[in-house]
This record gives structure tokens, C-alpha cells and sequence, in this order.
């Protein structure tokens, strides 16, 4: 990509993001809109209680939306000042329902998105994502899957990408505590049965730094993991195997702007 296109805040031919700049690189921080991965974690919870998705939220998928440089366009989103509601996001993250009854359309529920919420998949990647926009190569949009029930038991957030250098807050933070995974304990239960207290004393002693991280960070923040979103784990096609996956891996797949529509359209999704 040109270097002068990039200061300019160009993304794709005959477009510019000037008016809409938030920082010196033009793109809005994670701080912009604080908690948002926080959102869309208590959506799929409301959903689940509420009847609106299936209890166990077996109908439900948390998509993560990124890049290698962490500038991802949207369109129609709230946090705009452009009429056609463009924003250069470092991520975004959004819940995609596929209802197990035959023929029913999968819904994408996005709080930050100025269209009807929900909306059909077809017409949200038609008026959001918009793959028709020739983008250069550092904007296009890559998308981590992660199917709900997993991601509600794993993701955790101790807020710590919420605070500046010197531990202050750069937003408000909810008044709820934060989110910690339940899987992570019990996995930890597991480790302790296992677990000699020679063992324990060696690790303590030779790489407390590490130790205490494994025991700690892991449990209390993911984030990170979940918003690392590049080309190179792109499925290479999407079939049967990647439901196995998306079903199996906290993590979920990775696909691109293609293959988002085509892995919601499997027959046993």
C-alpha cells in the first residue's frame, strides 16, 4: 500500500476516512468503545435466558472481526459521524444465530450497528462488510468463529486493556465484576490433584514469573487470544470439518470474507 494513502486515512480506491479520525493513526482504539467483547458476552447470556436462542446457546457464535494491522472497515455503525456510518475499527465483535430449523436464515446480532438488530446474515455482509468495495490489502476483514457455549465458559477479562500506563481506568468500568472463565477452574481443580507438592515447590522456585502466570492470567484474561485475527489461519476450505473445529477449540476458525456466509449456510451447522 502507498505510504501517502495510509497518512491520508485512504483504505480502498476513491475512499477516504479524514472526517471521521479519532487517533493519529485513524482508527478508533479499543477504548472507544469500551467493553465490547463485555457486550456481546452478556447478549448471548440474555439470549440464552430468554428463549430467544437455545438455552445451552448450541445456536449461537461469537465472531470476531480483525486483522494483522488492526484496521478492519464496517459500515452502518453507530460510532460514526459519516452519513454512510463508516469506521475504521482496530476489532469488532459480533453474535451470528443459525437456528437449528430447516431453512431458517442466520441472524447477526450487532449492539454497535445502525441496521435493524437483528439482521440476515445475507444483508448485514451486504450493508456492513460490503465485499463488493475493493479494499487494499491491509483492510480486508478476517473472521474468528467461536461457537457460544465454548466462548461462555472460557472467555476472561480482568479489564486490564481498560486502563492507561498507570492503572487508571480510561473508561468507566460496569459496575458487575469482571468476567472470569469457568472452564480454567475447573481444568486448574484437575491440576491440582495431579500436582505434587515437590513438583509445585521446584516450579515456585525456578520460574515463579511464568508460574504465576499460568495459574493467574490464564484464568482472569484471554482477551488477547480471542482478537488475534490474521490471514495465515484462514481455513483453507470450509466443510463439515470446520463445524468439528468450531465445536472443539476455544478459539474457534478463522475465515475470510467468503467463506463467512458459506460456513453458516452447512446443512449440520
Amino acid at each position: 500500500m502507498e505510504i501517502d494513502r495510509y497518512i491520508d486515512g485512504n483504505f480502498g480506491i476513491g475512499f477516504n476516512l479524514n472526517t471521521n479520525r479519532r487517533s493519529s493513526s485513524g482508527y478508533f482504539p479499543v477504548s472507544a468503545y469500551p467493553f465490547l467483547l463485555e457486550n456481546v458476552y452478556l447478549l448471548c447470556k440474555k439470549l440464552c435466558t430468554s428463549g430467544v436462542a437455545d438455552a445451552d446457546g448450541s445456536d449461537l457464535h461469537v465472531v470476531f472481526i480483525s486483522n494483522e494491522k488492526k484496521q478492519v472497515p464496517l459500515w452502518h455503525q453507530k460510532a460514526s459521524h459519516r452519513a454512510d456510518g463508516v469506521i475504521l475499527w482496530d476489532y469488532h465483535v459480533i453474535c451470528i444465530q443459525r437456528k437449528k430449523e430447516s431453512h431458517s436464515s442466520p441472524l447477526v446480532w450487532d449492539l454497535d450497528s445502525s441496521l435493524h438488530c437483528p439482521s440476515p446474515l445475507a444483508s448485514y455482509v451486504s450493508e456492513t462488510i460490503r465485499p463488493s468495495f475493493q479494499l487494499f490489502a491491509d483492510f480486508q476483514r478476517f473472521f474468528r468463529v467461536v461457537h457460544a457455549p465454548i466462548f461462555l465458559r472460557s472467555f476472561a477479562s480482568d479489564r486490564r486493556h481498560m486502563k492507561d500506563s498507570l492503572g487508571n481506568w480510561t473508561a468507566k468500568p460496569p459496575a458487575y465484576g469482571p468476567i472470569v472463565a469457568e472452564v480454567q477452574f475447573q481444568s486448574l481443580k484437575r491440576y491440582w490433584l495431579s500436582y505434587s507438592v515437590v513438583q509445585f515447590c521446584s516450579d515456585m522456585l525456578s520460574t515463579p514469573a511464568n508460574f504465576s502466570y499460568a495459574f493467574a492470567d490464564g484464568t482472569v484474561h484471554n482477551l488477547n487470544e480471542y482478537m488475534e485475527v490474521i490471514a495465515a489461519d484462514v481455513v483453507s476450505n470450509v466443510g463439515s470439518d470446520s463445524i468439528i473445529a468450531v465445536r472443539s477449540h476455544k478459539l474457534g476458525i478463522v475465515v475470510n470474507e467468503t467463506q463467512l456466509e458459506e460456513f453458516f449456510s452447512l446443512d449440520d451447522l
